[in-house]
Formats: C-alpha cells, structure tokens, sequence
C-alpha cells in the first residue's frame, strides 16, 4: 500500500505550496514549495493541523469541511493569512476534494505576486512621503542657523586685530566655508520641491541617449553601454531635464559601483525599454506603461543597505551624498510613477515605471 509520501511525491515538482489532509484536517503531505512557503520542514508539518498553520485560518478551515464533505469538487479564492510573529500570506487558495477516503483534501497555496507588489508599492510611497517630510522639515531647520552662523564668521573676521588677521582669518574662512557647504547640501534636498515641473513632450529614448553620452565621456574605457530599445514607445508628457536626470543619477551609481569590471575591462551596463499593459501604479490601474531597466553587471548593492537605498543620506560609496536615488525616486513619483530595484552579485536592475498615453 502507497503512503502519501510516496503517493504525492511527484508533488514536489510543482513551485506552488500543496499540503495533503486527511478528514480531521491533520497534514499528512507538504510538499517542497510548502516547507518554504510555510517556513517549516516537512516532520514539523506532518504534527500540524490545518487550524495550527495560520491565525486566521477560519476560512480556509471551513472550506476545507465542505470539501470533506463533498460539497464541490475544487474552490479557489484569495486570502491573506496571518501568522504569528511573520510576514502574512497573500495567496490565491484551491482546495480541491480527492476521491480517496484516507487523502480527502489537497490545498494549494500560490502566492498572491500582484498583492505583494502593491502591498510593497505602498510601503514605497508611504516611506517616500515621510522621506520628503523629514528632508523639508530637517532643511528648513538647518538653513535659518546656517546663515546666522555664516553671517557672524564674516562679522567676526572683520573685528580681528591686524596683527593677528592672518592666522585667525583660517579659521573664520573654514566656518564659512563649512557653511557654504552645508548651504549647498540644503539647497540639493530642497531642489525637488521648489523646482517647476515643466511638461512638454518626452521620447525616452532621447533621455537615455543623452545620459549614455555623458556617462561615454566620462568612462571612455571597459564599459560597454548596451541598448535593447523597444522604438514604437510613444512619447508621453514629462519633465525631460528631471528624467535626464533620474537616469543619469542610476547610471552613474552603477558606472560607479563597475570600477573593478572597468579596470578589467568587462563591465556591461545596459538601457532596455519595453510597454508593458495593464498595471497598477500607486493604487491606479493604467492601460499603458513604459518600463525601462539600467541593469549592471556589477557587484551587486551591499545587503546591509539593499533596502534602504531610497533613504536619503544612505549611500554604498565612500564619499556619497546619499541623494541620488532619493531625487530620483522624487522625480519618478512626480510623474506619476514608481522606481524599483533588484539586486544580487553579477546584476543589479533599477526599473522605473510611468504610465503612457
């Protein structure tokens, strides 16, 4: 007789979570996807009940019942099931009810992919508008002391005796100087909300073109600049100087983070374009969208800040102001859109989405 370790085994195969019940609802199979799914190994499961999985698991549990009693021979739908001390499951459910007496119930989770990239997108925009929040607030706070500071060095330079005016000048020229500085600093986390937003025609194509030039002219040498450009994107209204600049901000980050791949001479960074149909962007669905990718071959954003990268003042390199992706990330919202990036060693991708007309 077939046990249903042996009876489902081929189960593992599929990518989708699929437990096996019996008819008091104890797991008698799970198969590879569903120990990950569930974060728990096969021997765990099978000491588990349905009711033991999730916090939440009414409904689940209840459909379950009508399939032992065969009220229908298969029932989807989509839940998010709550489990403690993690992340919830958004899933799309299929309880299917088996005709085998000691099996009765097969359950397959897949995950809810479309939920999770909203839920995530709005993480996203709630993090950007307490970012900007913050960046305003902090900037505002800092530029009315600064002058003030400014202004007294100045003053105090010209009270000092002149015997002593050369070498005490140093040192009201560095705090002026710091201050100039730090006014500069200012003025770049101000610059995305006081700038126009200037609407004309936008090719996109043109933007990357035009920062491939400036990132060609400034690494002449082991970078090769690849275009995998979808040409029948048509153009839609924007700001081209904000996303000249967005690209170019990614771009460089990522001509940056090649410098090894450039000595040996094997560094890749590539500009594809492509429409993708029917998607949703900050809670709008939209019929059309550009999706455009600056992928590198890179080494990949340091795991330590890979989910913090459009934090202001966060940066992976030495020296960095941390606002490049952040002022991209403002620039992209304002076009109604949403910026996105994966990551691993060999390849990091920026995607930026923004509807089209």
């Amino acid at each position: 007789m077939k046990t249903p370790l042996t009876l489902f085994a081929g189960l593992d195969l599929l990518t989708s979570a699929v437990i096996v019940l019996d008819a008091e609802g104890s797991i008698l199979f799970a198969n590879a996807a569903a120990e990950n799914l569930l974060d728990s190994s096969f021997k765990s499961l099978t000491h588990l009940k349905l009711t033991d999985l999730f916090l939440n698991g009414q409904e689940l549990t209840a459909v379950f019942h009508q399939a032992v009693a065969h009220q229908f021979a298969d029932k989807r739908q989509d839940l998010t099931l709550e489990r403690a001390g993690r992340e919830p499951l958004h899933v799309h459910s299929i309880v299917t009810a088996l005709d085998n007496p000691d099996t009765p119930v097969l359950i397959e989770l897949r995950e809810n992919v479309q939920q999770l990239k909203l839920d995530r997108e709005e993480r996203m925009l709630d993090q950007s508008k307490a970012n900007k929040e913050l960046i305003r607030n902090l900037a505002h706070e800092i530029k009315n002391p600064l002058g003030g500071i400014r202004g007294a060095a100045q003053l105090l330079e010209l009270e000092l005796p002149e015997r002593h005016l050369r070498e005490l000048r140093e040192y009201t020229q560095v705090i002026i100087k710091e201050a100039d500085r730090l006014q500069t600093l200012v003025d770049r986390l101000l610059a995305p909300h006081r700038l126009p937003h200037i609407v004309g025609d936008v090719n996109i194509h043109e933007v990357c073109e035009r920062v491939r030039s400036l990132i060609v002219a400034e690494f002449p040498q082991g970078l090769s600049i690849k275009r995998d450009y979808d040409l029948s994107i048509p153009e839609f209204r924007g700001d081209k100087e904000q996303l000249i600049q967005t690209v170019l901000n990614i771009a460089h980050n990522a001509a940056q983070a090649l410098s090894e791949r450039i000595r040996q001479g094997d560094a890749v960074l590539t500009f594809k374009s492509r429409v993708v149909r029917q998607i949703t962007l900050a809670k709008v669905r939209y019929r059309l969208a550009l999706d455009l990718h600056i992928i590198d071959n890179g080494p990949g954003i340091p795991p330590e800040i890979r989910n913090r990268i459009f934090y202001p003042l966060v940066s992976g390199k030495e020296g960095g102001s941390g606002l490049g992706l952040t002022l991209a990330q403002t620039f992209v919202e304002q076009h109604m859109g949403v910026i996105e990036c994966e990551s691993r060693p060999g390849c990091t991708d920026f995607r930026i989405l923004i509807p089209l007309p």
